[in-house]
Formats: structure tokens, sequence, C-alpha cells
């Protein structure tokens, strides 16, 4: 069985040609999968009006917003998908650790700041009330 994997590109997503560039990018097919980690509505907005025909978007990033489908004609006549992951279950922290341990993943820009497990209830606030942007704190012993 052979695999064919696509190029990867990094586009820009503020910038105002974005749908012509996601366009060159894929030969005006349209992106298959988006992940949405962010939680972001103007994000997910932009992810859907990138799909290509059966494309999915993934929602993973957690938010309370509504998403809402600007063109819900097109997205039922492509046969668009909008799905949801939590991935949190114990066997997804473990396939991560595999991940990072075989050097497949690197985890480290996603830490925003090792706090002391002494300071765990300050790293909890920090998260809730999103006191400096985090994304990531890990405890340390």
């Amino acid at each position: 069985m052979t695999s064919v994997l696509a190029p990867c590109v990094a586009l820009d997503p503020t910038s105002a040609d974005f749908a012509d560039a996601v366009d060159q990018a894929t030969g005006g097919r349209g992106i298959q999968v988006v992940f949405d980690f962010a939680g972001v509505p103007a994000a997910r907005a932009q992810a859907t009006a990138a799909l290509g025909p059966e494309g999915v978007l993934v929602l993973a990033g957690l938010t309370p917003e509504p998403s809402t489908i600007g063109d819900s004609m097109g997205f039922c006549v492509q046969g668009n998908q909008i799905r949801g992951h939590y991935g949190s279950g114990p066997e997804h922290v473990e396939e991560l650790i595999g991940l990072a341990s075989a050097g497949r993943i690197d985890l480290a820009p996603s830490i925003t700041a090792h706090v002391p497990l002494a300071d765990a209830a300050d790293a909890v606030a920090r998260l809730e009330k999103k006191i400096g942007d985090p994304i990531r704190l890990v405890l340390t012993p």
C-alpha cells in the first residue's frame, strides 16, 4: 500500500488573501480536515469556509461560545461535517507520552510555564482567569 502525503503549507489566517492562498495550496479542492484547537469563533468560521467537499472540522478547543455555520446550504451540499473531540482520557496521555518519547512530536512550544507543585492552586487560577494568556502549565515537584 502506497501513502501519498500532501506538502505541508503554513498560511497566515489573518492575511486578506487567506481564501486565495487555501485555494492555491489545495489546487482549489479546499481543506479535507481542519482541527480547531483554539476554540475561537472567528477561527471556526474561517475553518468552516475553507473546507472542501466532504471536509471535516474537528472541534478540540473548548469554549462556551456557540458554533455557527454561515453558509449552511453550501455546507450541506458539500457533505461537510463538524465533529467534537475532547481527547483527554488516560489513553491519550499515554499516547502523547509515547509520541514525545519517540521524538514524533515536540510539546515544548505549547508549555507556557513550569510551576512548582506548591503553587498548583495559583496555576489553576491562571488557567481559569487566563492570566498571562497561558496555553499549558506544567506542575513540577
